[in-house]
């Protein structure tokens, strides 16, 4: 155990007792430029309860943390919000090393920590409704399910009105501060929509269903803690409306020009197409497949209201970096969004018309045909991609206009 870390006292009862993890890049596809932290808390009562564990290789850096507080064979139970491993990773190592009088789950929960660490697991379980006496204090659980795990629950403790959210409201968000009111507003603003779009934007309409059901939940919340990024205290309300109008997903009058070129035919469309989108008003980012990543794309669609994608043809195929992205995408289900396909190719097509499928696939409204050139585009063919593109963002700002 490295005896370096310390908790941090975030309240009364209530200590940090997490893990910074400054180098993660990679977040299962999704690049965490600013990496992240893996949140648990330790909650002081006559019941010493841990809420939430860490990442596995974090295991030595939170019992630490614990010890700095309290011998961490003193804690009595665990709370585990949600089985997915950056959290659940050092949870046997913490149970055999706290041995702790109970493990509370959600009943999804059980399922999924068994399937991953073995049925000797000996877990209780909890459903939204019940509660359990710390001492002077009582926590409560809401199961969550698909936010965004099927086992996914929140845990709230009444003394410090503080709500443990585990994935709901947090960020990839490496730092040396605890509290989102310490950071830029914009970069909490950036992460915190990028998160959302890249995590949660697949279950939009439950988030939608959390927030209308909160106040029914009579919680008189004053903290937030997720179990990524700073916690939530003085602007709460701030991320709360994030997360509505992120959920909402109405049209804005912005979009989204994302290509991949071989030979640069269909990067000189796409500039022409962007170019026509920004004589209409329209905010526009370009965004080339070689130096932009799916998870950058997937937040810039998300914050779009019009969305054009373009490829060359290869082997009768899209060209694959577009695939790739495309299948990112379509699985987190963006909504409300207007589209273009536009591509370029040698002697077969097909390209365009798959990015075109996909669109369709997706639900995206396209008011303006494929436009794929041969070889190299022509000035006609570049003055047609321009007008695409000032259609496309006229239509837009109609249906902004209309909502």
């Amino acid at each position: 155990m490295r005896e370096c870390f310390k908790a941090e006292k975030i309240s009364d009862r209530v200590y940090w007792v997490g893990a910074v993890d400054w180098n993660v890049r990679n977040f299962h596809g999704y690049l965490t430029g600013r990496g992240s932290t893996y949140n648990a808390f330790l909650v002081m009562d006559e019941k010493i309860t841990l809420i939430d564990t860490v990442k596995a290789p974090f295991a030595g850096e939170l019992l630490a943390r614990v010890a700095s507080v309290i011998d961490p064979s003193k804690i009595d139970y665990i709370i585990s919000n949600h089985a997915e491993p950056d959290h659940s990773g050092s949870l046997p190592v913490v149970i055999d090393a706290v041995k702790p009088e109970k493990v509370f789950v959600s009943p999804l929960g059980e399922k999924a920590l068994k399937a991953y660490y073995g049925d000797s697991l000996d877990l209780t379980v909890v459903k939204t409704g019940d509660s359990v006496n710390l001492g002077k204090s009582n926590v409560a659980f809401v199961e969550t399910k698909m936010l965004h795990w099927p086992d996914s629950m929140v845990t709230y403790l009444d003394s410090e009105k503080l709500l443990f959210s585990q994935d709901a409201f947090g960020m990839h968000l490496a730092g040396s501060r605890l509290w989102a009111d310490e950071y830029p507003e914009y970069v909490l603003d950036y992460e915190a929509r990028k998160y959302f779009a890249n995590i949660l934007n697949v279950q939009a309409a439950k988030v939608l269903d959390l927030l209308n059901a909160l106040p029914g939940l009579n919680l008189d919340i004053q903290v937030i803690a997720p179990d990524h990024g700073p916690l939530w205290r003085r602007n709460l309300n701030w991320i709360l409306d994030l997360y509505r109008d992120a959920a909402e997903q109405k049209p804005r009058p912005r979009a989204l020009v994302a290509y991949a070129t071989m030979w640069h035919s269909t990067e000189k469309l796409a500039n022409a197409i962007a170019d026509g989108l920004r004589s209409t008003g329209v905010e526009v980012e370009v965004a080339d497949l070689a130096v932009n990543d799916r998870s950058a794309v997937m937040t810039a669609v998300a914050q779009s209201g019009a969305i054009a994608f373009g490829a060359p043809t290869m082997n009768n195929q899209m060209f694959p970096a577009m695939a790739d992205v495309l299948t990112y995408v379509k699985g987190l289900r963006p909504k409300n969004k207007l589209g273009l396909a536009f591509g370029s190719y040698g002697w077969s097509g097909e390209g365009g018309k798959q990015i075109a499928a996909e669109l369709t696939a997706m639900g995206v409204e396209q008011p303006v045909e494929l436009l794929q050139v041969k070889y190299m585009p022509t000035e006609a063919d570049l003055e047609k991609a321009r007008a695409n593109g000032v259609a496309l963002g006229e239509a837009l700002l109609a249906r902004v206009t209309q909502k």
